[in-house]
């Protein structure tokens, strides 16, 4: 049981670290490798769990495009060098997606610039996928 409980944690700090909230979830994946020992299923439900958060980012993008429009200057300003950015690499730039600060508000501005879905989240995916995967080599590395 207290196996299901550690991946539903993870699962769970992996998903709100993707959205707005300030989490990280790298110390959490390492934990879970060498306190396990155990490599794909830790790094498989992180990623699902910061992918389906990343999802709900790109959502709220999308819902709060009129909001992103009347932002403060300075946020506005922070849009607009992340939409000139997605505008000239377009959404393989989302491969950096799990970039402390910056990878959430490129999700969230791709989702309001209305980019396609599903090559954004083919993006997402490998970048944090490959993320992990070297996070917890690291921490395998370190049993």
């Amino acid at each position: 049981m207290s196996v299901l409980i550690s991946y539903i944690g993870l699962f769970s700090l992996c998903f709100l670290a993707a959205t707005v909230l300030p989490f990280s979830s790298e110390a959490a994946l390492a934990g879970l490798v060498v306190y396990h020992e155990a490599l794909v299923l830790p790094v498989l439900v992180a990623t699902l769990g910061n992918v389906l958060g990343s999802a709900t980012t790109f959502w709220l993008g999308w819902r709060a495009r009129s909001w992103m429009q009347q932002a403060t200057p300075r946020t506005a300003q922070r849009l607009a060098q992340a939409q000139r950015w997605l505008e000239r690499w377009g959404p393989p730039l989302l491969l950096g997606g799990w970039v402390p600060l910056v990878g959430d508000a490129l999700v969230g501005v791709a989702g309001a610039m209305r980019l396609p879905v599903r090559p954004c989240m083919l993006w997402i995916s490998v970048g944090k996928l490959g993320r992990y995967c070297v996070v917890a080599l690291a921490a395998q590395a370190l049993i």
